[in-house]
């Protein structure tokens, strides 16, 4: 295949481990933490996905591009993983809604991407090894200067990066319900659903206090999906403290869920691969169904440490038996690991809005 960009460019691994391929999109040098998702479709909500904050994002679906990319299909405004390594980018993509390809969004939008590598092998290190730090690099390099730099990278803070910086409001249509988002690094599916479902919408900044959730009168609060280690999201836990206090409906989903388990005591660790892709099937213990569910997350609730009588698991992983979801019991609260996105992912868990919705009826 042919690309005006024809430079060389290498992966380099915390490791040691080098993968030479071909550089895609903007070219430089990036570090990040080294992830795989399974998703086979969806790359354009991946690359504005705000829960990549901080991390190089791989593949594993060989080809990547060929219904390119269009002006609505972004889960956020820009795009935020650090690097993006496909096997093979399409060069001529065909669907009636594509605006481009995929090789000039990422040139355009600074993402620098690696390409024409094998992403099999490389994520098998990844699942032997663990998620480790690494490096896109065009042309030559000093691999010992690198490697002290990957092995020194830290991303730090990251939902501070990619939360608003102060609250932003959206008015459904016929409108009954009043919901505060804390934004950790949401996507808009979130704020699309909840205004589908007649619910009126205050975006706020991952650091807003219980004081400045109240203020906005709320029915319900939802903390977001996001990036990185949830035990550093200190003011959201503090928040969610107070607001558990006030007996106010809380829906906590993905990094969400694992803050609002922090807010009450449950401890969390890091998973050794993660859940990141659009296929993970997720146990429901309440009706004895399993759903296919959409993830990106690097950590997960310690079901072993729920304290009796504070919660209930209601949900596990059907591959590896993590804690998927809690029912708190003296609060009205409940969260997922998973998502309920209704974008670029499947529609299984598009219930828990309703969930959500009928918890705050019945508590107005």
């Amino acid at each position: 295949m042919y690309f005006e960009n024809n430079k060389k460019a290498s992966l380099v691994l915390a490791d040691g481990t080098v993968f030479e391929g071909r550089s895609l999109g903007a070219e430089g040098k990036v570090i990040g933490e080294v992830v795989f998702t399974t998703s086979m479709v969806g790359y354009q909500e991946t690359l504005t996905d705000p829960a990549y904050c901080g991390q190089i994002v791989v593949q594993t679906f060989p080809l990547i591009g060929n219904y390119g990319v269009n002006s609505e299909d972004g889960y956020s405004a820009s795009n935020t993983p650090t690097g993006y390594i496909v096997r093979e980018c399409c060069e001529t993509p065909s669907n009636f809604r594509c605006e481009g390809n995929l090789e000039s969004y990422l040139a355009k939008n600074g993402t620098v991407g690696l390409c024409d590598i094998d992403t099999r092998s490389l994520t098998r290190v990844i699942r032997e090894k663990g998620v480790m730090n690494g490096a896109i690099v065009c042309g030559d390099y000093d691999k010992e200067a690198l490697l002290k730099e990957i092995n020194e990278f830290k991303a730090e803070r990251a939902a501070a990066k990619v939360s608003v910086k102060e609250k932003q409001t959206f008015t459904a249509e016929n409108g009954k319900y009043n919901v505060a988002v804390i934004d950790l690094g949401m996507t808009n599916a979130i704020k699309n659903a909840l205004l589908e479902r007649g619910c009126n919408v205050t975006v706020m900044p991952y650091n807003a206090t219980a004081d400045d959730i109240l203020g906005v009168d709320p029915d319900g609060v939802i903390v977001s999906d996001g990036p990185a280690d949830p035990t550093e999201a200190v003011e959201a836990i503090a928040a969610i403290k107070a607001l558990c206090e006030k007996k106010l409906p809380i829906y906590g989903t993905c990094l969400g869920h694992q803050v609002l388990a922090l807010a009450n005591g449950i401890k969390t660790y890091k998973l050794k691969y993660g859940h990141r892709g659009a296929s993970q099937p997720v146990k429901n213990f309440e009706n004895g169904k399993t759903y296919i569910t959409a993830q990106n997350t690097g950590f997960a609730v310690d079901k072993d440490s729920v304290p009796a009588g504070v919660a209930e698991v209601t949900h596990v992983n059907g591959n590896d038996g993590i804690c998927e979801g809690l029912k708190y019991s003296n609060i009205p609260a409940f969260s997922t690991q998973f998502r309920p996105d209704t974008s670029g992912s499947p529609h299984d868990s598009g219930y828990l809005y309703d969930r959500f919705i009928k918890m705050m009826e019945e508590n107005k």
